[in-house]
């Protein structure tokens, strides 16, 4: 199964970028045994609308239209917190059905439009805190390749 993560805003970080860049190789080397992979990144530029709400319905829009085929998974601070363990299982339990590919989504500064929150997804928190994006890119990152060591038996993941 094909993992995106699909985010508004450009990375500009040049350590973060290379921490992502670490984990993802490291993802893409771990999952391809247990039939997760590849990973890829793309990131969008922020819309320049005047108001919020349009700025969160062209991101949206951009989002969605890239995700197409994929499962959503919604980054949102509202979101459903999970372990790493239930984290590895959901995506296990995908790839067991047969889901091609699995888009996670990133909003802009403003968050997430309304077509992106209506859509049949999973809202998933990475904590209560609010983290700048880059930040949370690289722990999305780091969790995918963590996801990837538990369902493989890697003893990377010490609970």
């Amino acid at each position: 199964m094909r993992i995106e993560i699909l985010a508004i805003g450009r990375l500009k970080d040049e350590a973060e970028a290379a921490i992502i860049a670490r984990y993802q190789k490291r993802f893409d080397q771990t999952g391809r045994p247990c039939g997760l992979g590849p990973l890829t990144i793309t990131d969008f530029a922020e819309s320049r609308a005047a108001g919020s709400a349009e700025r969160k319905a062209e991101e949206a829009s951009r989002l969605l239209k890239a995700a197409a085929t994929a499962s959503l998974v919604v980054l949102e601070v509202t979101g459903k917190p999970l372990t790493s363990e239930a984290f590895a299982a959901h995506l296990r339990s995908l790839a067991d059905a047969g889901t091609k590919a699995c888009a996670f989504l990133i909003g802009g500064p403003d968050g997430h439009g309304p077509l992106v929150l209506s859509a049949p997804a999973l809202k998933l928190s990475l904590g209560a805190l609010t983290l700048p994006h880059g930040l949370a890119r690289v722990v999305l990152t780091e969790q995918l390749y963590r996801a990837a060591t538990i369902l493989t038996g890697h003893p990377y993941h010490r609970p």
